[in-house]
């Protein structure tokens, strides 16, 4: 099965919080999970958030980015470009449904990004993502 889930799912995965139980059973049946440029520098980016706030230490930080990066080579992850029409698409969806639901656009490129790469399902622990996500077509959860 082929899911795309979202920056915050792969937080969960490698820094413990709330929702890494749930991230952890969802990986048991082994998806495939898709990995864009995206995902790399919004994880980048959350993990030093972590380090800004204090909520790790400057070595687990480095740990955790060791660690992912040994994934990627690894191929745990299924690597893709981003898709080419993926800003297109998240316009269309920010004009779609950014109103009514109060999405973002990193929100919107995810989710435009998962429907570009035919992704079967959408994972995300963020639930105004996973309401457009759900609004855009996808299967969640």
């Amino acid at each position: 099965m082929s899911i795309y889930a979202d920056t915050s799912f792969f937080v969960s995965l490698y820094l413990t919080d709330r929702h890494t139980t749930e991230a952890e059973r969802r990986l048991a049946s082994r998806p495939t999970l898709w990995m864009t440029p995206l995902h790399v520098a919004e994880w980048t980016h959350a993990v030093e958030q972590h380090v800004f706030r204090k909520a790790i230490s400057r070595s687990e930080a480095d740990l955790f980015l060791r660690r992912f990066n040994d994934h990627l080579a690894r191929g745990l992850w299924r690597e893709a470009a981003l898709p080419e029409r993926a800003f297109e698409v998240c316009a269309q969806l920010g004009q779609r449904f950014g109103a009514q639901l109060g999405v973002r656009t990193l929100d919107s490129l995810q989710v435009a990004a998962a429907l570009e790469l035919k992704a079967e399902r959408f994972w995300t622990f963020d639930q105004r993502q996973e309401k457009l996500a759900k609004a855009a077509g996808l299967k969640t959860g």
